[in-house]
């Protein structure tokens, strides 16, 4: 058993040494490797938070939206762990090259606001920002998925009437997957 601990171990530190690498391919390769170790067990990624944090500054859009699929995973488990991610996900929200990375983002930063009443306060004017500027992109669809998992989470008074704010009007004006999200995310800040 310690063995495979072991080996285990060497294998997660030899693919952070990849996304920190000089070769883009192997950077990406690594990314998506992380990110489906992150699906499966999210738990065996909190040591490397900081390799992590780090990738988001990488060119490459492939690596920066795998990882914040990563750290939106790990959020889930240890929120606390991953705030550090918050500067690296603002600056990828509003990234004007990929609309992967700034949909990874918001997702990103709505699982860590979930977490508690004070991120919920602390992301809440990165989001509610998104939503004007994306509303109606590709993305925005899943981005309403996240903003209600965000609704269900543990949110402050606060940020629930500005949510509710900002998605009223297409709760009762809106069509087809907007206005029935909408109408969901209303519906669970009243539970």
């Amino acid at each position: 058993m310690a063995e495979d601990s072991n080996r285990e171990e060497q294998a997660l530190s030899a693919l952070m040494d990849q996304l920190a690498g000089s070769n883009r391919r192997r950077r990406q390769e690594a990314a998506r490797l992380v990110a489906a170790i992150a699906a499966a067990s999210p738990d065996q990624l909190l040591d490397y938070t900081d390799d992590l944090l780090e990738a988001l500054e990488r060119p490459e859009a492939q690596t920066r939206w795998q990882v914040l699929d990563t750290l939106t995973l790990m959020a889930a488990v240890d929120s606390d762990k991953v705030a550090e991610a918050f500067d690296g996900a603002e600056a990828s929200l509003f990234d004007d090259s990929s609309a992967a990375v700034r949909l990874s983002a918001f997702k990103f930063l709505a699982r860590l606001g979930a977490s508690s009443p004070e991120n919920a306060d602390k992301v809440w004017p990165l989001l509610d920002e998104a939503i004007q500027c994306y509303h109606g992109d590709p993305e925005y669809h899943d981005m309403l998925v996240a903003l209600l998992d965000f609704a269900k989470g543990s949110i402050s008074p606060a940020v629930a009437s500005a949510l509710r704010d900002r998605v009223a009007f297409d709760a009762e004006n809106g069509h087809g997957y907007v206005k029935g999200f909408s109408a969901e995310i209303i519906a669970a800040l009243a539970e």
